[in-house]
């Protein structure tokens, strides 16, 4: 198995690298990098999910490699920062955590900084959440982005006469627009624009969807989708799907398909309800949320620590490169894409400390086992670490999730062996060093 590991990594490494003599930026491959809001496993067709039709994400599953333990924060602001700096967010400390905000300490370290120092052409677009950008317009520039289309906070709507700033400036003339065609197709025009000046691209898609709409807009509320209704998590599941398909459609019509890694993840757990319409008392009404799964029923657990809340999911797609079908058992968690894609990129390290590790080998068909053992979670001063099949919580409850997946019944650790005992003794240790910044 050595031997294996060293022969796939150093298969890798020489697809990636650029040969002495060629133009770096010809050998490169496109990076799309997509992570849909508020959509956990149980509501992905390819992933048991039985409620929403979901044939584009599964395409990609189909002709490219799932991880089934791929994780994230409980809510989308943290899962943000985790994925742009590669850090957990209390490594920032307050500034990491303030929701709306952005450590100024990140600036300079962050995702799209790392591709541009690979030569990449960057852009984003949909969701920023990272800055009140009315306040801030040339937010996305100082962290890496060449282009955006967003919006940027609670300052207006995302779908229905959307409130965006593209490129420093409120976009005008988007009454009657939906913002997800907006974002999608800014992107595409990235993507061509780049691709016909020879510039490899690093094109990032946090979406809106599947967000239900803004609910504190004061004195007002968002434009409905129609009938006096905003879109039920249903609709927009299926218009997700669709703008995945539109974005992959695009890449096959511009000849760059076998050029490029797709990587699709969301931020969080599917959410417990969903904004639908107001009543006539003038409140907003938000309907549960419920999904079918493997023929089980599945609340919505954004904002739990669970798997309801942080399992998410995760596809690479390929084609040439990653082997169709694959599934793998891999721990990932958000910060691990940061030094993905600057692996893919054919980066050196940079000396900037970071919790994420790449997962790059195992795109390249190593199972990379021994990559990840555990992954930290965090909400509202509730902290856990887990490994494969066990969880520890900082107050104490410690889980077999082989037996007790849903952590029902904590174990009694005063009465722990073999096992048990060891991976107990582990996540303890792991726990308690989970604290200050990275050196």
């Amino acid at each position: 198995m050595p031997a294996l590991k060293f022969v796939c990594t150093l298969a890798l490494a020489l697809l990636l690298i650029p040969s002495p003599g060629l133009a770096s930026e010809e050998s490169k491959p496109n990076i799309l990098l997509i992570m849909a809001d508020d959509v956990g496993s149980d509501a992905i067709g390819c992933y048991g999910g039985q409620s929403y039709p979901t044939p584009h994400i599964d395409a990609l599953a189909k002709g490219g490699l799932k991880f089934n333990q791929a994780y994230s924060m409980p809510v989308c602001h943290p899962s943000r920062v985790c994925l742009m700096t590669g850090r957990y967010p209390f490594r920032f400390g307050k500034a990491g955590s303030k929701w709306g905000d952005f450590p100024d300490a990140a600036e300079g370290i962050c995702i799209g900084d790392r591709m541009k120092q690979a030569g990449y052409a960057t852009a984003v677009a949909g969701k920023w959440q990272l800055c009140f950008m009315k306040n801030d317009l040339d937010h996305p520039r100082r962290i890496g982005f060449d282009q955006w289309c967003l919006f940027g906070w609670h300052e207006g709507g995302r779908y229905h006469d959307p409130l965006i700033y593209q490129n420093g400036k409120p976009l005008a003339n988007t009454q009657g627009k939906y913002g997800p065609d907006i974002y999608t197709q800014f992107l595409i025009d990235f993507m061509k624009e780049s691709h016909k000046e020879g510039k490899p691209f690093f094109a990032y898609y946090p979406m809106a969807l599947c967000h239900d709409v803004t609910d504190d807009l004061k004195g007002k509320h968002v434009a409905y989708a129609h009938d006096g209704h905003w879109l039920t998590f249903a609709e927009m599941m299926i218009s997700m799907d669709d703008m995945i398909g539109r974005l992959v459609t695009a890449l096959d019509e511009m000849g760059v398909r076998d050029n490029t890694l797709i990587l699709f993840t969301t931020d969080n757990g599917t959410p417990a309800a969903s904004y639908l319409y107001v009543n006539e008392q003038g409140k907003m009404v938000r309907p549960k949320v419920v999904s079918v799964r493997n023929n089980q029923i599945v609340p919505g657990g954004k904002g739990k620590l669970d798997d309801t809340g942080t399992r998410v999911p995760l596809i690479a797609n390929w084609p040439g490169h990653i082997k169709a079908g694959q599934e793998v058992n891999t721990m990932v968690d958000l910060t691990d894409y940061l030094p993905t894609v600057a692996d893919v990129a054919g980066l050196q390290n940079d000396g900037v400390p970071r919790d994420g590790v790449s997962f790059a080998e195992v795109l390249s068909g190593d199972p990379g086992k021994d990559r990840r053992d555990w992954i930290f979670i965090e909400h509202r001063g509730k902290r856990c670490v887990r490994a494969l099949h066990w969880k520890l919580y900082d107050d104490g409850r410690f889980y077999d999730l082989k037996q007790d997946p849903l952590e029902k019944m904590p174990l009694k650790t005063d009465a722990l062996k073999g096992k048990a005992k060891r991976n107990y003794a582990a996540l303890q240790k792991t726990l308690s060093e989970m604290q200050g910044p990275l050196k």
